[in-house]
């Protein structure tokens, strides 16, 4: 396999325009979420475009699809990346997620799980299902998205106690978990549409 020689050549493969003035959206740019795809095109992950971009330059991935931004620099504007592909083969034995309070919200998509109120992320709280002083645990089946109105409610309740049921039950994330996400995050970008059809 032949040495990047630089800079150069990846303007002349396109990657790289001639220099052009620096804009402030460009920090924000990069925070743009990309689809990363296995070899074989299949979507496995989302990332941020400066990850994305980094992977593109270390040649562990290529480019299938551009945002329209550019991250301008002294010499030169890159192209950033939409939709970027794997070069090799990645293997993905099992799917699976960190719990956390992110991940719990982007699972129940921004919804309070007992009044299905969608508020921003900021105003929500986790609700253990079960409470923990009853023996409940922190994990993906006891942990739900709620508003805080919910959350007072419920308080040291079960839900039927409270007279309120959950919209649905709360899982784990799995691989059909994780393309919904996906497909959702890609509604807003019409470039990753051909590539969620798994």
């Amino acid at each position: 396999m032949e040495h990047d020689a630089g800079p150069t050549s990846r303007i002349a493969a396109g990657l790289f325009l001639p220099m052009a003035a620096h804009r402030a959206g460009d920090g924000h740019a990069l925070l743009a979420p990309v689809l990363v795809l296995n070899a074989s095109y299949e979507p496995i992950n989302v990332c941020a475009a400066r990850r994305a971009l980094v992977l593109v330059l270390k040649g562990v991935a290529m480019t299938e699809e551009e945002n329209g931004h550019f991250l301008h620099s002294a010499r030169v504007a890159m192209r950033l990346p939409s939709v970027i592909r794997l070069l090799e083969y990645r293997r993905i034995p099992h799917q699976s997620r960190a719990l956390s309070r992110k991940n719990i919200l982007l699972r129940d998509r921004n919804t309070c799980q007992y009044c299905a109120t969608v508020l921003p992320s900021s105003e929500f709280t986790l609700d253990h299902v079960i409470p923990r002083s009853r023996g409940g645990s922190s994990t993906w089946e006891n942990l739900v998205a709620c508003c805080h109105s919910c959350n007072r409610r419920k308080g040291n309740q079960y839900p039927g106690e409270a007279g309120m049921k959950l919209m649905r039950e709360p899982r784990a994330f799995n691989l059909h978990t994780s393309r919904h996400i996906m497909r959702l995050m890609g509604r807003s970008d019409d470039k990753w549409r051909k590539y969620l059809f798994y």
